[in-house]
């Protein structure tokens, strides 16, 4: 019972990400009042666990008066981190000496683990592909969409996917912003031609997450368009992550724009009901958490958007269902939802374009036609404008609900906008609609 009030503390100690990440891989065994036994599932991830976490979970025993508490970080072979010391990897003449990248890998970013849905079914194959080195949809992939829906997951798992079935590929996986570290790094140090042989020269595969953040970064964009060139003519494979699409990056070279677009460009859009039922499913039967259809069928109604509060959501059912030893119920998963995402639900853009359907009395399928009647098109204009204006959704996001892309939304809103202008009876329209829609879901 002890860790379950550590798990209740976390929670609101650190961000939900964090929590996912490093506490539900463990399992934890409590061997007696005064020591804990974690376990995490190797050696790497006990490695960062001790650095990002171990602190955290001290203060909760300090604040619950049970600093006595010993707690002992073991790999799930059943070695403690410091039974054994590690043996080096032997290295063939010719390889370059590397540091190996797998411990910032998720054990569970997989694709076994990857639930797969028209949201994602042609993100989740195109990285299959890259992983196997099929050729059929070429070498280079930029995979973009918002924030939790799954990219980290997808490009690690193709690394998981090589250092399983290739381990003698030489492969780098970064960030943007380590990327920049780097080079900043070199460029003082006078050592930039180890950081040119390092990802242009001894790199078969090469995986950046948030190209985003390169924004800006006129010298990084400059190496970085021209190490996509090496590996691009060298035949190499390279896997991009972004929250954003080429063309919506903002302060970016024409030049590396242009190598972004490259290769297959390839959205992840959030999960359909379906797919959220799925998610909700395999995570509950991670964590030995029986959920009966109606109540997974609630989740995934209320719960949309960043799939990490999927996690989030499971783990404070089976803490709470584990200290109240009862099975979950639906006033249960209700308490649970409020502690997680608060009072309302989050507004979506399906939600608004919904609510603006019954407002105007046209159905969903009339606002996602190519119909161009003003009896149509005025309420689709005001769903994207709205959307817009009460959710931080990205603007393809919002075009999706309603079968359309982002420049559909960006010229709806400046419409609407303008007859707002113009007209004061449509801005006294909209100003009452909005209110509706607060009072309804905010």
């Amino acid at each position: 019972m002890l860790w379950k009030s550590i798990q209740q503390i976390l929670c609101q100690k650190i961000p939900e990400n964090v929590y996912s990440l490093w506490i539900s891989p463990v399992t934890v065994e409590e061997k007696d009042a005064n020591t804990l036994v974690i376990t995490g599932p190797d050696s790497f991830f006990c490695d960062r666990f001790n650095d990002n976490v171990m602190a955290a979970i001290h203060e909760c025993l300090e604040e619950m008066g049970q600093g006595q508490v010993t707690v002992r970080l073991e790999a799930a072979v059943g070695q403690s981190l410091s039974a054994a010391p590690r043996t080096k990897q032997m290295r063939l003449p010719s390889m370059p000496k590397t540091v190996p990248f797998t411990k910032s890998l998720h054990p569970k970013y997989t694709f076994d683990e990857f639930m797969v849905g028209n949201c994602n079914a042609f993100a989740h194959s195109a990285c299959q592909a890259i992983a196997e080195d099929r050729q059929e949809l070429g070498n280079c992939l930029y995979v973009n969409g918002g924030t939790g829906l799954g990219k980290s997951h997808l490009s690690q798992s193709v690394a998981h996917h090589i250092v399983s079935h290739s381990p003698e590929t030489r492969m780098q996986y970064v960030t943007a912003q380590q990327l920049t570290v780097e080079m900043v790094k070199g460029i003082r140090t006078n050592t930039m031609p180890d950081f040119k042989r390092k990802y242009q020269r001894n790199c078969d595969v090469l995986l950046v997450e948030d190209v985003q953040a390169l924004s800006g970064r006129t010298k990084t964009q400059s190496e970085f368009a021209e190490t996509l060139d090496m590996l691009m003519e060298g035949g190499k494979r390279v896997v991009m992550t972004s929250s954003l699409a080429p063309n919506d990056i903002k302060d970016i070279d024409a030049g590396l724009r242009s190598r972004l677009s490259y290769g297959l460009i390839t959205t992840i859009n959030p999960p359909c009901f379906d797919t959220r039922e799925k998610i909700i499913r395999r995570k509950a039967g991670n964590c030995d958490l029986a959920l009966s259809d109606d109540l997974v069928g609630y989740m995934a109604e209320n719960v949309k958007g960043d799939i990490r509060r999927f996690e989030s959501i499971i783990v404070g059912l089976k803490a709470q269902s584990a200290l109240l030893n009862a099975v979950p119920d639906l006033d249960m998963i209700k308490e649970t939802l409020r502690n997680i995402i608060g009072e309302g639900r989050q507004i979506t853009p399906e939600m608004i374009r919904d609510f603006i359907a019954g407002q105007f009395k046209v159905t969903i399928n009339d606002l996602q036609s190519k119909s161009r009647k003003r009896l149509i098109a005025f309420p689709r204009q005001v769903s994207m404008y709205l959307a817009r204006k009460h959710t931080d959704y990205p603007l393809a996001e919002i075009g999706q609900a309603l079968n359309r892309d982002h420049s559909t939304v960006v010229h709806s809103v400046k419409a609407i906008t303008n007859k707002m202008a113009r007209d004061g009876s449509i801005r006294g329209q909209l100003e009452h609609l909005s209110d509706k829609l607060e009072k309804k879901f905010l």
